[in-house]
């Protein structure tokens, strides 16, 4: 035995394992290293990836409020909750949330900043604290197309844009866009042909043969409503009347404006009405102003025009539930107005008072090749129908409504202009269609 462990010892290629042995210490702390350096790096593209997604929450949360901070660090700390993104909990003092301002076009910007910091079994033999792992998110809205000539302001799950039949759009200048949160919230089908340059949604959009668009922007912040601070003013309406005897007693009522008014000794600009309805084949000629009508329907079976003026649905009664009218426009009817680009109902032709109750097929226009309307139609609690019958040049016509159903019994052509370029028409600086983004 003594033996066999003297030769051991004379036996150089016992140097070998020596050199190994002594080695090992730094093999081990490598891999030691490395082990935690893996950990730290999948850490930081955890929290990144958190602060990422939270950042992008909060800017759809001032979006939603109209670029208020109020309750952005609320759904941060909820989008972190939800997702899960980082295991462990966040250092002391996190998520830390600001708001730079607006940078040109990046409005609502909301900047996340998360931190974790925890102990390694190798690293801690060497350091007396483990290192901070930072990640800082910059969200912001930022433009992703034009103005919306056609706005649906409907929220629900039910479709906003709906262009059926032989229903044709030719606005390559103009956006379409739906507040509905549905998978649908914008629907192309039947033989419609629809030519946008972009078609959007707060909801998903299923792409069609029938949108021929430049992008699809599903899942993007609700649009606003462009005339959400405009309201008729009751101390503005004096009403028309007139007096019959009636079993021996004076009955006053209101007048309905029809092609057989009498307009000479009325104020345009502030009489209302109970009514307003134009005969088959015949004619009304309104001088510029606002006509209000006073819980009565506008129905439009001959021919009606008016340069600057504004037709208003509304009521004298104050009362939220008060009643107010709906319109029907005749397919053999002729429509010319132009919105006025000054006052209360600048760009508006055709206002209804939001205090409408909501209803499906209760307004409806048909248009014909003789009919133009320059200015925006307004109907932001009910839906609105249009049918076309023939090629209308709807040159600077916005359409706002809950629900907006185009139709057509003929291949019909609406021309639209680049609401930016209808400044005579008191157009322009409507709300543009955004997307959420990244932005540092």
């Amino acid at each position: 035995m003594i033996g066999f462990i003297r030769k051991l010892l004379k036996d150089r290629r016992g140097n070998a394992l020596a050199i190994a042995a002594a080695c090992m210490p730094l093999v081990i702390g490598a891999a030691g290293l490395a082990t935690d350096t893996i950990q730290w790096t999948l850490w930081k593209r955890q929290l990144q990836r958190a602060a990422d997604s939270a950042a992008i929450a909060g800017v759809y949360d001032r979006q939603a409020a109209n670029g208020a901070t109020t309750t952005v660090s609320a759904t941060v700390s909820h989008d972190l909750t939800l997702n899960n993104h980082v295991w462990m909990a966040l250092k002391s003092g996190y998520p830390q949330v600001s708001f730079p301002g607006n940078s040109g076009a990046m409005t609502n910007q909301v900047k996340v900043t998360l931190a974790v910091q925890q102990r390694l079994p190798f690293s801690s033999f060497f350091m007396s604290s483990p290192p901070t792992i930072i990640a800082n998110a910059t969200a912001a809205a930022v433009p992703a197309g034009g103005s919306a000539c056609f706005e649906a302001l409907e929220t629900g799950t039910a479709t906003g844009l709906n262009f059926t039949g032989n229903a044709g759009i030719e606005a390559p200048d103009c956006d379409g866009f739906s507040n509905a949160s549905g998978s649908n919230t914008s629907v192309a089908k039947g033989s419609s042909d629809i030519t946008l340059n972009s078609i959007g949604g707060v909801g998903g959009i299923q792409q069609s043969n029938n949108f021929h668009v430049g992008s699809y922007r599903p899942y993007s912040p609700a649009l606003a409503d462009p005339f959400a601070d405009v309201n008729p003013d009751p101390s503005l309406m004096k009403c028309a009347t007139t007096t019959v005897v009636q079993g021996g007693k004076n009955i006053t009522s209101l007048i309905g404006l029809n092609e057989n008014t009498d307009l000479s000794s009325l104020d345009p600009g502030t009489n209302c009405f109970s009514s307003l309805s134009v005969s088959s084949n015949k004619t009304l000629n309104l001088p510029s102003g606002t006509y209000y009508i006073n819980g009565g329907d506008a129905n439009i079976q001959g021919n009606l025009s008016c340069t600057s003026c504004t037709i208003v649905l509304t009521n004298l009664d104050t009362a939220p539930t008060a009643t107010i009218g709906n319109i029907k426009v005749n397919a053999s009817s002729n429509i010319n107005m132009t919105a006025p680009t000054s006052g209360t109902f600048k760009g508006i032709a055709i206002f209804q008072d939001r205090r409408a109750t909501d209803c499906n097929q209760c307004n409806k226009i048909n248009g014909n090749s003789g009919s133009i309307i320059q200015g925006a139609i307004y109907f932001p609690k009910q839906e609105l129908e249009y049918n076309g019958t023939g090629t209308t040049s709807a040159i600077c016509t916005m359409f706002v409504a809950r629900r907006l159903n185009f139709s057509g019994n003929s291949t019909t052509t609406n021309k639209f202009s680049k609401l930016d370029d209808c400044a005579a028409y008191g157009l322009g600086g409507a709300p543009t269609v955004s997307m959420v983004r990244l932005v540092g």
